[in-house]
């Protein structure tokens, strides 16, 4: 039984340590062309957003827009990529997961 604790103790502080480093960790996504960079935290929070003034028309803030959600999409499906990558094998540990981390 004791074995069994201190298993889950570890457990449970590989988990903080890999959601602290989730929550530290930053990626980018981005669209036409490097255009629109969106930054996203790890787990998945808008953090910046750089626009390039080429891709600014007052004309057609459509095509902004579509490559703004693009290229936040982007950053935020590689936010979940990472946190598969560092939760995936501590949350099958934990009777399937479900840590309200994206993608989990």
């Amino acid at each position: 039984m004791q074995a069994i604790l201190a298993q889950a103790q570890k457990m449970q502080e590989q988990l903080l340590s890999a959601q602290q480093e989730l929550a530290d960790a930053e990626v980018t996504g981005t669209a036409g062309g490097g255009l629109v960079t969106a930054t996203v935290s790890g787990a998945g929070e808008l953090k910046a957003l750089v626009i390039d003034p080429k891709v600014v028309d007052p004309d057609d803030t459509e095509t902004l827009a579509d490559l703004v959600v693009a290229a936040v999409r982007d950053a935020s499906n590689n936010a979940q990529k990472l946190a598969e990558e560092k939760m995936g094998p501590l949350a099958g540990g934990l009777g399937g997961g479900g840590l309200g981390l994206p993608g989990l």
